[in-house]
């Protein structure tokens, strides 16, 4: 009672006590969560049998893409695998850009949709005629946009199916470019992933990505694909992870060797409206998931707001603030600098601290665009 008794004589206590609250906040999903990172060895539970693997893209009016990255994916050491393009009602070359790719690799597929003016569909119907064209259980997706960074990533990634695993989340980052828009897009994408990385270490797997993400075939069919959400334009990659995958059949791949490379977007608006897009699936996520993704950014948020205002009014203290400041960013770039280290990302680490502070603010951002915006008719 004592204490309650100070805090209402003194409220600007309030601020303090709110300020140690959001610390350990914070502290707690670096320690409990985030820290799991830096422990994982990229070579332990992997399987030495290297079954068969169908790969599965799925492309629309990618000619370009195709001709870029195709050949890293059909070049891969791996002595069994299928490649199956689904060329999705595609209006430019990729036909016959296919076409001449399975003059010279006989382990590449074509399915094709036609176009039908009176029947419009999203990515889900697309991948689902992939699935079904494929004659191996273990499936490995990825986007004609993205490259894999060495000829193991297949290896990598199949490796992780043993015992009851029958889902496998891997990393798929984006290319390294100049500017300060490219630097905030790869830290987006990496601090996502240290997120469904150690969550899913943490046995409270949520999501994956679509540029780099293998599950089982009757994994898929057992959980009646899609269904769930096959209106919803998103989702094919983190609606059915946050569906299907749980503590015990979920494995992940944290290696630079398993890595896959998209091309980023070069404009803000774009990247902006890409942002939005992937964000409108995350109100159907498990009640967990959504609790917990909402407390680590809520309480980021509020940790820096009170941190300033601690320095402001308790200047007797400031030594003592500056130092819980100072521990939670040596913890924070310890970790982000391991996890650079295991993915291959670079010249992140300094402006980690800059974007740790804006990016919460841009996830407001895109909920309240979202919320004034039409549906959105995008197929990827």
């Amino acid at each position: 009672m004592a204490e309650l008794n100070f805090l209402l004589e003194h409220p600007r206590y309030f601020v303090l006590l709110l300020f140690g609250i959001t610390f350990l906040i914070q502290i707690y999903f670096y320690l409990f969560y985030f820290s799991r990172i830096v422990f994982y060895k990229k070579n332990k539970h992997r399987t030495t049998q290297k079954e068969p693997v169908s790969v599965i893209i799925c492309a629309r009016n990618e000619e370009k893409n195709l001709e870029k990255n195709l050949p890293s994916v059909l070049n891969q050491d791996y002595p069994d695998y299928e490649i199956i393009v689904v060329n999705d009602c595609s209006e430019d070359e990729s036909e016959f850009v296919l076409e001449r790719f399975q003059k010279k690799y006989k382990h590449l597929k074509v399915t094709t949709i036609k176009k039908d003016d009176k029947f419009t569909h999203n990515k889900k119907l697309a991948l689902t005629v992939g699935i079904k064209a494929a004659q191996n259980e273990t499936l490995l997706l990825t986007d004609a946009d993205c490259k894999p960074k060495s000829n193991k990533w297949i290896e990598r990634m199949q490796s992780k199916f043993t015992g009851q695993k029958s889902l496998v989340l891997g990393y798929g980052g984006y290319k390294k470019r100049k500017g300060i828009l490219n630097n905030l897009i790869r830290f987006d994408t990496l601090f996502i992933a240290i997120q469904y990385f150690t969550y899913a270490l943490a046995g409270k797997p949520y999501m994956g990505v679509g540029r780099n993400l293998a599950y089982k075939k009757s994994l898929f069919f057992k959980n009646k694909g899609f269904a769930k959400h096959h209106h919803l334009e998103s989702g094919d990659d983190d609606l059915f992870v946050n569906q299907v995958a749980n503590k015990k059949n979920t494995a992940v791949e944290i290696s630079s060797e398993a890595k896959t490379e998209s091309e980023p977007q070069t404009r803000f608006s774009d990247w902006f409206k890409q942002k939005k897009r992937h964000t409108t699936t995350g109100k159907l996520y498990r009640f967990g998931d959504k609790w917990r993704l909402f407390l680590e950014q809520s309480s980021r948020i509020l940790y820096y707001i009170l941190f300033i205002l601690s320095l402001t009014l308790f200047t007797e203290y400031y030594l003592y603030i500056l130092l819980v400041f100072i521990f939670r960013s040596i913890l924070q770039l310890t970790i982000f600098k391991v996890t650079m280290k295991k993915l291959n990302e670079k010249n992140l680490l300094l402006p980690s601290l800059f974007y740790d502070i804006v990016l919460p603010w841009f996830g407001i951002a895109f909920a309240i665009s979202n919320f004034f915006t039409t549906k959105n008719t995008q197929w990827r």
